[in-house]
């Protein structure tokens, strides 16, 4: 007797919804753990004008944090911070998530932005080789002077933050922002179109 298989649209959609519904469990699994106090470190705010500065300079931030040996507690929980809270984010990838402090994902990335920021400073005084650390913090103040960015304010530029409270896009506000619906629409979309392709394509052909 031939069995019977669930409709692959079926399967793919609820594959989707269980993505998600967890998002955030899933984000928050990468922050690893602390051994040392779970108290939060504060970071300080940003301003509007400085986020759109140091946005481009993230991956380069990271990347010189990642290549970093001789850390601290406090160095590795910012940066756990920093990257879960871009995880939060969706990686920088929404539309006007930097630019537009409407966008439900501006908050969000205040937050990651501002701890790459003080992971930077906080490299300024570890035991680290200095001229990568200076040269990049060289590289951010000059875009801040050419571009006179740096008092440029918006309505989270005086928000503070703490690596014991992470900052989440809420789903409501996201609803309401037509581009982030329509990236997240559009995305999930073309997931589940090359999801139905690669499940048609493995499909057993029935004989005839």
């Amino acid at each position: 007797m031939r069995g019977r298989y669930p409709h692959p649209s079926g399967v793919l959609l609820a594959i989707f919804c269980l993505m998600l519904s967890g998002w955030p469990a899933s984000v928050a699994a990468h922050g690893g753990g602390s051994s040392g106090s779970q108290a939060g470190i504060p970071i300080p705010s940003l301003t509007h004008g400085e986020m759109a500065v140091i946005a481009p300079f993230y991956g380069r931030i990271i990347s010189l944090a990642e290549s970093t040996s001789d850390t601290d507690e406090t160095f590795r929980r910012l940066m756990n911070f920093a990257q879960i809270q871009h995880a939060y984010c969706l990686w920088g990838l929404m539309p006007d998530s930097v630019s537009n402090e409407e966008s439900p994902f501006n908050e969000c990335s205040h937050a990651y932005l501002a701890a790459a920021k003080a992971v930077l400073l906080r490299m300024r005084v570890m035991k680290v080789e200095k001229v990568p650390v200076d040269d990049l913090v060289s590289d951010i103040d000059a875009t801040l002077a050419r571009n006179n960015l740096a008092l440029i304010l918006c309505k989270f530029s005086g928000e503070s933050f703490n690596t014991a409270d992470l900052i989440r896009p809420k789903l409501a506000e996201i609803a309401l922002h037509v581009k982030s619906l329509a990236a997240i629409l559009s995305t999930g979309l073309l997931a589940l179109a090359g999801l139905w392709l690669g499940a048609r394509a493995l499909r057993p052909q029935t004989q005839p």
